[in-house]
C-alpha cells in the first residue's frame, strides 16, 4: 500500500525491477533524485488509486488478517512493505484489468519480500471492472481472484540483486550517483557476497 510519497533514503521491494535495470537512462536518473530526497513524484493514476482502495479488501475476503507490516534493513537502506501475511506465506496483491500476468517486475518484488522474510510468496490477482474504477466500495468477487506461488531464487538474490543493493546503499550513504565502472570496481572486493550470504542468510 502506498502510504506516502516520500521514498527518499530507501529502497523497497518495488523498486527492485529499478535496481536490476539499466542506470544510464533518464528514468534511473529522476528515480534516485527521487530516493536523494531532492525530487518527490507525485503520480496518482486511476489504477494506482483503485490498487490502493481493494487491497485490503481482496486480503480481508480471502481471510488474510496481517496486513502492512514493514521490515527494514538500515545497513542496506532497504524498506520492505508487505501487503499482507500469515504464519508462512506473504500474499501480495495485484488489481488489473483484462488477463494478469506476473511480469519480470512483480517476480523480482516477491523475491525481494522473500528475502526480507524467510517465508514463501504468492501473488494474489484481482481483475477490475470498469464499475469498481469508480466505485471503490463494490463487493469483492471470488471468481476474478487468482493465485499466483512465486518460487524463491537464491541465485538471483545473492549474485544479481544483493550485490547491487549494497552498492546502491553505498552510493546513497555517500549522494553520489551509481555507474557500471563504479560497480565493476566495487564488486572486484573478493568477500562480498560472502558477507551478503551470511547477513541475509541467502
Amino acid at each position: 500500500m502506498i502510504r506516502d510519497d516520500n521514498r527518499a533514503g530507501w529502497f523497497g521491494a518495488s523498486d527492485t525491477a529499478r535496481i536490476m535495470g539499466n542506470w544510464d537512462t533518464l528514468t534511473f536518473r529522476l528515480w534516485w533524485l527521487e530516493k536523494l530526497g531532492i525530487r518527490t513524484s507525485h503520480i496518482r493514476t486511476d489504477a494506482m488509486q483503485a490498487g490502493t482502495a481493494y487491497e485490503h479488501r481482496v486480503l480481508s475476503f480471502i481471510g488474510i488478517a496481517r496486513t502492512d507490516r514493514q521490515i527494514r534493513y538500515r545497513i542496506f537502506r532497504l524498506r520492505v512493505n508487505l501487503d499482507g501475511e500469515d504464519r508462512g506465506t506473504i500474499s501480495e496483491v495485484k488489481t488489473h484489468k483484462g488477463d494478469f500476468k506476473v511480469t519480470k517486475a512483480y517476480w523480482q518484488q516477491c523475491q525481494v519480500e522473500m528475502l526480507a522474510t524467510g517465508k514463501k510468496c504468492r501473488i494474489v490477482s484481482y481483475r477490475l471492472t470498469e464499475e469498481e474504477y469508480e466505485n471503490f466500495f463494490l463487493p469483492i468477487d471470488q471468481t476474478r481472484i487468482g493465485y499466483w506461488p512465486i518460487e524463491r531464487d537464491d541465485q538471483f538474490l545473492l549474485y544479481d540483486y544483493l550485490p547491487r543493493l549494497a552498492y546502491l546503499a553505498g552510493c546513497l550513504r555517500r549522494r553520489e550517483t551509481p555507474t557500471k565502472e563504479g560497480f565493476s570496481e566495487w564488486s572486484k572486493f573478493s568477500l562480498f557476497r560472502k558477507i551478503l550470504s551470511l547477513y541475509f542468510h541467502v
